[in-house]
């Protein structure tokens, strides 16, 4: 078992969350807005969201140092497809919450769910504990691509 590199870890731990956070900043005006729109069955409460996404960027830093610090020849390539699947997943609350274009944000999460699930893929390839850690955060957009639907169909 290798040992522990702090400064990798914590910058990519940081990266997940201060992507997450700026995001949640940018979009935080818009979301009281948003208490008025029809939501469809199953919508979990308002306080649920940032405690679920802070869990899932964690688990996406530590996904990304595992891979990071691993010695393969695909690294680089897993990591741009993480890098433009968490720029994605920063863009679709401002076009969701700010713009309220839910049909194009529902197709936003649909790529968002592609570039996960690839990026899963490319992860196992190099580290089976990086992809298999990312489960939980497709599992999630799964579901929010589902609230992403329910509220386009049911505010049209």
């Amino acid at each position: 078992m290798k040992s522990i590199q702090w400064k990798p870890l914590l910058i990519n731990l940081l990266i997940p969350l201060a992507a997450g956070g700026l995001s949640g900043f940018l979009t935080k005006e818009h979301t009281s807005a948003f208490q008025n729109v029809r939501q469809p069955p199953l919508s979990p409460p308002d306080f649920l969201f940032p405690i679920v996404w802070t869990i899932l960027f964690i688990l996406m830093g530590i996904s990304a140092y595992l891979i990071y610090t691993a010695e393969s020849d695909q690294t680089q390539k897993a990591l741009v497809l993480y890098g433009i699947q968490l720029a994605v997943n920063f863009i679709w609350p401002l076009i969701y919450f700010n713009l309220q274009n839910y049909l194009f944000a529902f197709i936003l999460i649909i790529l968002l769910w592609v570039l996960i699930l690839a990026m899963i893929l490319s992860f196992y390839q190099i580290d089976r504990t990086a992809a298999f850690l990312q489960i939980p955060y497709l599992c999630w957009v799964t579901f929010a691509a589902y609230l992403n639907c329910g509220v386009w169909i049911l505010n049209r």
